[in-house]
């Protein structure tokens, strides 16, 4: 594995047309079990920049089924990264690392669940269309939203995001008139000042007859004005307090992490203890050819005899005592040599082979 690192950066360094070792530095080599253990917590998200993030894994499958589309990897890796999907799995199953919200959009969605228990009922309207609104649009849209509104500056990067997510796009000169559309309002524009003010809210409400909105105010600085928050029926929410709730989702899954690493060691081992066993898959697999193919001599030794008259029973005792002794002979040759020898390694070795009592 080291050598096939090396010759990658060296690969690098031509395609690249850089000086040799000068992108060494963005470069690591694992060894031994501390490859299958880097794979392992790499899978599981352990070694994500947002602990126990599950994005990773899957970015780890499509790189592994474009290997296997190229034929790039064999027997070894194929089963190393089956391993470590599966590990994964038994990491978001036996532990809570994957429970709790750690980033802003999906803290806010989560809240919202919590709030609408059934989203397929609920309208999301969306302001803006940056990094935190798409990855909040994605996880309102997994989670079955009924409909999302998108409102942007630019209708095009509005509609672009829109079409990712079945929704549907408007300019931000519109949002006002779709704010009582709306169960759910999330916001977050580049805007020096608010874009949602309390009398547009309390329009909104009168015309939904009070029915409650849930706003969450992502902006830094804030795009819905805080006076908002006072009005019946609106849960507003901003990034501070979705902060207070990812540090403490942080706080559990550190705690579920350390859960993972002890199954990852007990992974590490079970994978080695596996890769320990293909060195003995040749010998196994040299000691059944010459079986077989003594036995095979033997047999049709045997049917000539039996072609000739010789009787059945004398065949048969014949058959059995040579095979036996064609079997036994080079390992008996063996221990009788080792007998000698002050290291007795070999006849310890031959007792447990073939289950011998004392």
């Amino acid at each position: 594995m080291v050598r096939t690192a090396v010759n990658i950066g060296d690969w690098l360094h031509r395609y690249h047309k850089q000086q040799a070792k000068s992108l060494d530095s963005y470069l690591y080599h694992y060894r031994g079990d501390d490859v299958i253990r880097h794979l392992l917590r790499v899978a599981c998200g352990l070694d994500s920049m947002v602990l126990g993030e599950p994005q990773i894994l899957g970015q780890i499958k499509t790189a592994y089924s474009d290997a296997l589309h190229y034929q790039s990897v064999g027997k070894l890796l194929s089963k190393l990264f089956q391993h470590a999907f599966t590990v994964a799995k038994q990491v978001r199953t036996d532990t809570a690392i994957g429970n709790s919200p750690v980033s802003v959009a999906f803290a806010a969605v989560s809240l919202a669940r919590q709030i609408f228990t059934d989203l397929s009922k609920s309208t999301a309207l969306l302001i803006g269309a940056g990094e935190t609104i798409e990855l909040a649009a994605r996880h309102l849209f997994d989670n079955g939203i009924g409909r999302i509104i998108i409102a942007n500056r630019t209708i095009e990067k509005a509609h672009y995001l829109a079409t990712q997510v079945d929704g549907y796009a408007i300019n931000l000169s519109e949002m006002p008139a779709h704010i009582a559309e709306a169960d759910i309002v999330m916001s977050s524009t580049a805007s020096q000042l608010p874009i949602l003010g309390k009398g547009a809210v309390e329009r909104a409400l009168k015309e939904r007859k009070h029915r409650p909105i849930f706003m969450v105010d992502i902006a830094v600085p804030r795009d819905i004005e805080p006076e908002v928050g006072n009005l019946e029926d609106i849960y507003l929410y901003c990034v501070d307090d979705l902060h207070d709730i990812i540090e403490e989702n942080l706080q559990s899954r550190r705690e579920a992490a350390l859960q993972a690493e002890e199954i990852i060691e007990i992974q590490v081992e079970s994978f080695m203890s596996w890769l320990r066993t293909q060195d003995v898959v040749p010998i196994i697999r040299s000691l059944r050819e010459a079986a077989v193919k003594e036995s095979d001599y033997l047999l049709l030794k045997s049917k000539k005899q039996l072609a000739q008259g010789v009787l059945p029973e004398r065949v048969l005792e014949e058959l059995a005592r040579t095979l036996t002794n064609k079997l036994l002979h080079e390992p008996t040759r063996k221990l009788r040599q080792s007998g000698s020898d002050v290291d007795n390694n070999l006849i310890e070795a031959a007792r447990r082979l073939f289950n011998l009592k004392d």
